[in-house]
């Protein structure tokens, strides 16, 4: 059978760059979707066998709307990450000069990644969100052809509620645009953070160089609960590489954490770790244990080893069986 892989699409958009990037979809069939939330959406219910889908950018932090879809629903599990370079480019329908554009569209990440250079070079545009980079390119190469888009946000053919797309350089050929400006991102070295997403079975093996991805849920707010589950990290020497708040949506002021540390969950200190804070969270939702992109191995402080952390427990069972 072939494996089917959903990601944010339209082609062309960092998304599938992302998935072109990833071994495993070679053979493999493209599913593009219109939004995260569709993608995984459609991994839940076995439509698709795996997703990619955006989680973190250098510039802007975690991608909101996948961190949601995440920390609720039926269980998930991030297989594995995916770093890619974010460039922007300016494009428009032939013959259409800089000085012509006065509405630009892109998906929010992209527009808040140009800000600056967009202050700058067309203080006066205006903004017009769309689902993704690829997909403003995609409307205006439609548009450029006589048709009605099928992604993005646009008016009629010939009358499209934006002038030119912030987009990737691949998206901008693909769909027959010209480049009115490169590199206008903000942030020259921008870099973008994907995970591969399955359905819940074996877990990638251990490397010696991996992260872990969960979300907690508090049991109740009080003064030094955030501090009660960092202490289950710190004390075991774990390393922390995000942490980030998002609303439960339950009330006003309720609030789960999404973290990634460094390790895997086979590691003796990290399922110690976890075992800690199941104890004290209403929930700990395990996203799952992977590879690191950049292959770093973690940082294991002195005596927050697996060694370390069986001699203990050795000695532990040692008192109980001798009664001492």
């Amino acid at each position: 059978m072939t494996t089917r892989l959903g990601y944010l699409g339209p082609e062309g958009t960092f998304t599938s760059m992302a998935l072109d990037a990833w071994p495993a979809a070679d053979g493999a069939e493209r599913v593009a979707f219109g939004s995260v939330d569709a993608a995984l959406a459609a991994l839940r219910a076995g439509d698709v066998d795996g997703a990619m889908v955006p989680i973190e950018n250098s510039v802007e932090g975690g991608v909101s709307a996948t961190l949601d879809a995440l920390a609720s629903g039926d269980p998930l599990l991030v297989t594995g990450e995916v770093m890619v370079p974010v460039t922007f480019v300016l494009a428009a329908r032939g013959g259409v000069a800089l000085a012509d554009v006065r509405a630009v569209g892109t998906h929010s990440h992209a527009w808040a990644q140009v800000r600056g250079w967009m202050g700058e070079h067309l203080p006066r545009a205006v903004y017009v969100p769309t689902l993704s980079t690829a997909a403003a390119a995609e409307t205006l190469g439609a548009l450029h052809e006589g048709r009605a888009a099928a992604a993005g946000s646009a008016g009629s053919a010939g009358s499209p509620a934006f002038d030119a797309a912030v987009c990737a350089p691949a998206a901008a050929t693909l769909h027959g645009l010209s480049v009115l400006a490169e590199g206008i991102g903000d942030m020259q070295a921008a870099v973008t953070r994907f995970v591969l997403v399955a359905r819940p079975g074996d877990l990638p093996a251990p490397t010696g160089a991996d992260k872990t991805t969960v979300v907690l849920f508090q049991r109740d707010d009080h003064a030094g609960g955030l501090l009660e589950l960092l202490e289950q990290f710190a004390a075991r020497g774990i390393n922390m590489t995000r942490l980030e708040s998002r609303p439960t949506k339950a009330s006003m002021g309720s609030y789960c954490f999404s973290i990634d540390v460094e390790g895997h969950v086979h590691d003796e200190r990290l399922g110690e770790a976890l075992m800690g804070l199941k104890r004290i969270c209403a929930e700990v939702r395990f996203l799952g244990s992977y590879p690191r992109a950049d292959r770093r191995p973690a940082t294991v402080g002195p005596r927050a080893s697996d060694a370390d952390f069986a001699a203990a427990r050795s000695w532990l069972h040692g008192i109980r069986d001798a009664g001492v």
